[in-house]
C-alpha cells in the first residue's frame, strides 16, 4: 500500500504552519473585504484594480494550499473527522468574499476605458483574458445580498449533499464471497480474468446499491433542483448552457462533436458484438463483461513495474514529460491502492502554490490501472506547464482539462502495442484501448443523455431511485444499442459516478469525449511532425487557462466547431476497432 506524501503542503492539521496560514487567510479576507468602499466610484481606478488583483492572488494561494490539504486528506480517508470539518470550514470561508467579489465584478463590468488601462500596465495585460471574462460574468450575477445568501446556503445544500453521497459510496459495505469489501474493490473486479468473478462482482455491486439508493436519489434530486433554479436565475436557458459557458465552449462545438459520435455508434457496436461472441454471449455483451480482458492477460504489474513502464513510454515523447513523471514517483505524489474510506476512481489535483500535483488512483495491478496512472500523470504534466503562468491564468476548463491526460494515455497505449511480441498480447492491448474509447465515447454519451433528462425532469418532478434507474437504462439502450445484452445493463451508474453530485460542476461527461477526440487529433499531428509538435505542445497547454476552447484549438490550426474534425478523430478510433475485428476473425 503506497500512499502520497502531503508534507510539502503541511505536516498535519496541528502543524503550526497550517494554523499560521489559517490566520493569514482570515487577514487577507479582511483586507479584501475592506475594498468594498473602493468600488463605489472610479477614482484612482487603476490603483484599486491592481490592489484587488494582488490581494486575490494572495488569497488564492492560501486557500488553495489549505483546502488542498484538507480535501486530499479526506479523499483517501472519508472518516477523518479533522479533514471533514476543515473542508467545511474552508468552504464557508469561500463565501466570506462573495459580497465584495460580486461588487467588484459589477464595478469591473462598468469600468471606464478598461482596455486602455490594460494596455498601459504589463500586469494587467498578462491578465487581459481573465479581466474580460470577469466582465462578461457580471451579466449573470444576482444582487449582492442574494449572491452572499446563495453561497452560504450551498454549504448546507448542494455541497452537503455531495459530501453525503461521497461518504455513502466510500463507506458502502459490499458483501462478496462471504466477506465485506469496499465499492472500489468490487468494481475493480470488472476486469478479472475469471468470468465467474466478473459476474458475481457485478451482482454483488448492484445488490449493495440497494442500501444507499434512496439517500443517493435524495442527494441527486436536491443538487439538480438547486442547479436548475440558480442557472435560470442567472439568465441561462438551462444548466447545459451554463456548463458550456463555464467550459468556455460553444454549443456549436458540442453539437458538431456529438453529431459525429452518433454517426459512429454502429462502429462501436460491432466491437461490442465481436467481444460478446469471443466470450460466448449470444445476445450482445453483458455489462459485467464490458471490461473483461481479451487476449493475453497473465501479466500483472507491481507499482514499481507500472512506474517504469510509464517512464519508458513518456520518454519517447519528450524529456520534460519523462522528468515530471520521475519527480512524481520520486517525491511520492501518487496514492495508489484502494482501502476502506478511500473514494473510488482516480483524479489529479494541480496545486499551484507549491508547483506540484497529487494523483489518486485505485491501483490493483491491471494494465488498465497503469493506463489510468498515465492519464492522471498527463493532468500533472498539464499542471507543470500551467504552473509557469500566473495563478489567475491557471484555471483551465473541463474540455481542455482532459487533453494532456488523454494524450498521455495514447502515448503509452501506442508504445505498448508496438512493443507487443505476440498476437494475443496485441489483441489484449488493442482491446484495452478500445474498451477505454467505448467508455469515453459511448458510455459518456449515455451519461450525458441521463443527466439532461434528469435536469429536464426536475423542472416538474422529483425522481425516486427506480425512476432514475429507468432513465439510466434508457440512456444505455440508446447509445450501446444491440452491442449490450439488454438483460444485463447497469441501472445504478448514476450512484457510483461522483460527477453527478456537484452543484457547481454540471455535465462533467462531454469534456471526456472532447478530451479523447481532441487528443487523438493532436496525436495525428504529432505523428506528422514530431519535433514541431513537441515544440508547440506546451504553448497549447499554457493557453488553456486564458482562452476559449475554440481559440485554444486554433493554435494548432484545428476548427472544433466543424464536424469534419471530430469525424477525422473518430476515424482513428475506427481504425483500431477494424484492426481488432481483423485480429479476432
Amino acid at each position: 500500500m503506497k500512499k502520497w506524501n502531503l508534507d510539502r503542503l503541511y505536516l498535519g492539521f496541528d502543524d503550526p504552519k497550517y494554523q499560521e496560514d489559517l490566520e493569514g487567510l482570515d487577514k487577507i479576507i479582511l483586507e479584501i473585504n475592506s475594498q468594498v468602499l473602493d468600488f463605489q466610484n472610479y477614482d484612482q481606478k487603476l490603483k484599486k484594480l491592481l490592489r484587488y488583483l494582488n490581494n486575490d492572488i494572495s488569497y488564492s494561494n492560501l486557500i488553495r494550499k489549505l483546502y488542498s490539504f484538507a480535501s486530499l486528506t479526506e479523499s483517501v480517508d472519508s472518516t477523518n473527522q479533522q479533514a471533514v470539518k476543515m473542508t467545511n470550514v474552508l468552504r464557508r470561508k469561500f463565501t466570506e468574499l462573495t459580497k465584495v467579489n460580486t461588487i467588484f465584478e459589477k464595478w469591473l463590468a462598468n469600468y471606464p476605458d478598461l482596455d486602455q488601462d490594460i494596455h498601459s500596465d504589463m500586469f494587467l495585460k498578462e491578465h487581459e483574458f481573465y479581466l474580460h471574462e470577469i466582465k462578461n460574468n457580471a451579466k449573470h450575477m444576482l444582487p449582492d445580498e442574494m449572491e452572499l445568501m446563495i453561497a452560504k446556503l450551498k454549504q448546507t445544500g448542494s455541497s452537503a449533499w455531495g459530501t453525503l453521497q461521497s461518504l455513502l459510496t466510500s463507506t458502502l459495505e459490499v458483501e462478496y464471497n462471504g466477506k465485506i469489501i469496499t465499492l472500489s474493490e468490487v468494481r475493480n473486479l470488472a476486469d478479472d480474468a475469471d468470468p465467474a468473478v466478473r459476474k458475481s462482482a457485478y451482482e454483488a455491486e448492484l445488490k449493495a446499491y440497494k442500501k444507499i439508493e434512496k439517500s443517493s436519489a435524495a442527494a441527486l434530486n436536491s443538487i439538480k433542483g438547486e442547479v436548475n433554479i440558480l442557472s435560470q436565475a442567472r439568465g441561462f436557458e438551462n444548466p447545459l448552457d451554463q456548463a458550456l459557458y463555464n467550459s468556455r465552449m460553444s454549443k456549436q462545438t458540442l453539437i458538431a462533436m456529438q453529431d459525429a459520435v452518433k454517426d459512429y455508434y454502429d462502429v462501436f457496436r460491432s466491437y461490442l458484438k465481436r467481444k460478446a461472441k469471443l466470450l460466448g454471449h449470444a445476445n450482445g455483451l453483458p455489462f459485467y463483461d464490458l471490461y473483461a480482458p481479451i487476449g493475453e492477460v497473465n501479466k500483472r504489474f507491481t507499482i514499481e513495474e507500472a512506474n517504469e513502464y510509464v517512464l519508458k513510454n513518456f520518454k519517447t515523447f519528450s524529456e520534460p514529460l519523462y522528468e515530471m513523471a520521475q519527480k512524481a514517483f520520486r517525491d511520492n505524489w501518487v496514492d495508489y491502492t484502494p482501502r476502506p474510506g478511500k473514494r473510488g476512481g482516480a483524479f489529479c489535483s494541480n496545486i499551484h502554490p507549491i508547483k506540484e500535483s497529487r494523483v489518486m488512483t485505485n491501483f490493483t495491478g491491471a494494465f488498465g490501472d497503469m493506463i489510468t496512472l498515465s492519464h492522471e500523470l498527463g493532468h500533472a504534466y498539464h499542471g507543470e506547464v500551467i504552473f509557469k503562468e500566473s495563478l489567475l491564468n491557471s484555471s483551465y476548463t473541463m474540455p481542455v482539462a482532459e487533453t494532456a491526460s488523454t494524450f498521455c494515455e495514447t502515448i503509452v497505449n501506442k508504445a505498448a502495442l508496438k512493443d507487443a511480441t505476440s498476437k494475443a498480447e496485441k489483441i489484449f492491448l488493442l482491446e484495452s484501448s478500445i474498451q477505454s474509447y467505448t467508455a469515453v465515447v459511448i458510455d459518456i454519451m449515455s451519461r450525458f443523455i441521463f443527466e439532461k433528462k434528469v435536469f429536464e425532469g426536475r423542472e416538474k418532478t422529483v425522481f425516486d431511485a427506480s425512476e432514475l434507474n429507468e432513465i439510466m437504462l434508457s440512456a444505455q439502450k440508446e447509445t450501446y444499442g444491440d452491442g449490450l445484452d439488454q438483460a444485463y445493463l447497469h441501472p445504478y451508474m448514476w450512484v457510483c459516478k461522483p460527477h453527478y453530485y456537484s452543484g457547481g460542476l454540471s455535465y462533467y461527461n462531454f469534456p471526456y469525449t472532447f478530451g479523447l477526440l481532441f487528443a487523438k487529433g493532436l496525436y495525428s499531428l504529432y505523428l506528422k511532425d514530431k519535433d514541431k509538435f513537441v515544440a508547440n505542445y506546451d504553448q497549447l497547454l499554457a493557453a488553456t487557462g486564458k482562452n476559449t476552447v475554440e481559440d485554444t484549438a486554433k493554435l494548432m490550426n484545428i476548427d472544433v466547431t466543424k464536424k469534419d474534425f471530430w469525424v477525422s478523430s473518430l476515424e482513428l478510433l475506427k481504425e483500431d476497432i477494424e484492426q481488432f475485428l481483423e485480429f479476432t476473425k
